[in-house]
């Protein structure tokens, strides 16, 4: 069971229409069709953003930002490396109350933005919408989900978006960490944060670990009203064994921040474990290797990465900005 945060009462509703301006962040490369879609749905919305910041990396620019019905700042950075740091260069020119990161691969339903909205009580720190089309995994992978990933590991975004639909009639969800497509935040509280530059390409767990360096206590929600469909694009993707990113993120995110005690040891070592038991089911499946490859070149990537972030952060982050 999810904790179900109570709904916001008239007077609530009037403080919130002081936290009013609104800022979209949108990290783009080589998908003008998908943006086009995305950008589209933003002009329908019925409560529409106040500003669109995109940060294009593409080889030639995906949007022509004349006569655009929302003010719109578009940065072509070619020389951007990854999600990541595209999103930093956007939290740098960003300046609303509420910060919404979008991937451009996503169709909102024109409700969207007005539901993140309502979804701001005055203690919720980051609203996150819910994907109407991500489907319930086949029966091993849940299997593996729910034996073998535990503690910090634990992911508690995937059944409700899972439970969409049912979850429409419920309120608020609480969880400990949201996805970087469809997340929002208090600006106030991303002052002194940014995604780690040297996760690179689709910056795999930027989302997670950004929610884990915020403060202890921080609450965070997800609007089951808040719908929108991911399209996940092919475009930029990885296509890899899915046990190569599963490891990248849980040793990525062990490294860098859940080394808290034995507890973490434990739920990491026995992730570890599962990590075996599905490689070696996935090895004889197929009669190769490579289920194993896949898994021990995950795990040397997601440590590899955060012991660069670590010595970055021991100098401080420095903001990463566009010429």
């Amino acid at each position: 069971m999810h904790n179900t945060v109570r709904p916001m009462s008239d007077v609530q509703r009037q403080e919130q229409k002081h936290v009013s301006k609104v800022s979209v962040i949108i990290p783009t490369k080589n998908r003008a069709n998908d943006l086009r879609r995305t950008v589209d749905s933003l002009i329908v919305q019925t409560r529409r953003p106040d500003e669109i910041i995109i940060v294009d990396q593409g080889s030639s620019p995906a949007l022509n930002s004349s006569d655009f019905p929302i003010p719109l700042t578009y940065v072509h950075a070619a020389y951007v490396s990854g999600a990541a740091v595209a999103r930093n260069v956007a939290m740098d020119r960003a300046s609303g109350d509420i910060w919404v990161f979008l991937d451009d691969d996503v169709i909102l339903e024109p409700e969207y933005i007005q539901e993140l909205m309502r979804a701001y009580l005055p203690e919720v720190t980051g609203v996150s919408g819910i994907f109407t089309n991500y489907t319930i995994p086949p029966l091993p992978r849940r299997l593996f989900e729910t034996v073998f990933v535990k503690g910090a590991f634990h992911d508690d975004r995937q059944g409700i978006y899972w439970h969409a639909d049912d979850l429409q009639r419920h309120g608020l969800q609480q969880v400990k960490q949201f996805t970087g497509a469809v997340m929002s935040f208090r600006a106030a509280a991303l002052r002194a944060l940014r995604f780690d530059p040297n996760l690179t390409g689709g910056s795999l767990a930027e989302d997670i670990d950004l929610c884990a360096r915020l403060p202890r206590g921080t609450l965070l929600v997800i609007a089951p009203k808040a719908r929108l469909f991911h399209k996940r694009s092919v475009v930029g993707r990885p296509t890899g064994h899915w046990l190569e990113e599963h490891a990248q993120s849980s040793a990525y995110m062990r490294t860098r921040n859940w080394h808290r005690g034995l507890g973490d040891a434990l739920c990491f070592g026995w992730l570890q474990i599962g990590y075996v038991l599905m490689a070696t089911i996935g090895s004889l499946k197929r009669g190769s290797w490579e289920p194993f490859r896949a898994w021990r070149r995950g795990r040397a990537r997601g440590q590899s990465v955060a012991s660069q972030t670590a010595k970055l952060s021991s100098c401080g982050y420095a903001k990463e900005t566009a010429a």
